[in-house]
């Protein structure tokens, strides 16, 4: 039984995504997962799709799915809430450009991650490479992060062509 008073359920899911960080870097991505998908139907259902709020619990879940390896669905997550995120908050958001990043990490971190999967990772990576330097600027971890990610992505199709052409 959760006891708690009814104003008080944008705290208690702040706190539930605080655990479920907790739980993701205690190495139980299961029972982050399992909270995460909870916290982002309820955030979902209380403040619509496209609040920040809900599109950040989205980036979330589909982080927690990335490091169990289910990079499909992640992925079909992450389009949608970039979309959302684009439309809703801008191309430039933050929150945009974290979302654009933990795209191109469910190809990158897939080992079975086809061509085409790389091509849209890059496209993606180098449109938030872009907002991130004008935003950021060149040299904020950010935007740091995602030129490395960049990199990655590039040295992957790179290997995935050579091997293609041998």
């Amino acid at each position: 039984n959760r006891r708690y008073w009814s104003h008080d359920e944008q705290a208690v899911l702040a706190a539930q995504s605080k655990l479920a960080v907790c739980l993701d870097e205690l190495g139980r991505y299961d029972e982050a997962l399992v909270l995460s998908r909870e916290i982002y139907a309820k955030t979902s259902a209380q403040r619509g799709c496209s609040h920040k709020d809900t599109i950040i619990d989205g980036n979330n879940l589909a982080d927690a799915m990335i490091k169990l390896g289910h990079y499909a669905e992640a992925k079909t997550l992450l389009r949608e809430q970039l979309a959302l995120s684009r439309k809703a908050l801008g191309l430039q958001h933050a929150t945009s450009l974290l979302l654009g990043e933990t795209f191109c990490q469910a190809s990158t971190e897939n080992s079975d991650a086809t061509r085409e999967d790389l091509i849209e990772a890059e496209k993606v990576i180098q449109d938030v490479v872009k907002h991130a330097k004008r935003v950021l600027g060149p040299t904020h971890p950010n935007t740091c992060r995602c030129v490395a990610q960049l990199s990655l992505v590039r040295e992957q199709l790179s290997a995935r062509e050579n091997r293609d052409a041998a």
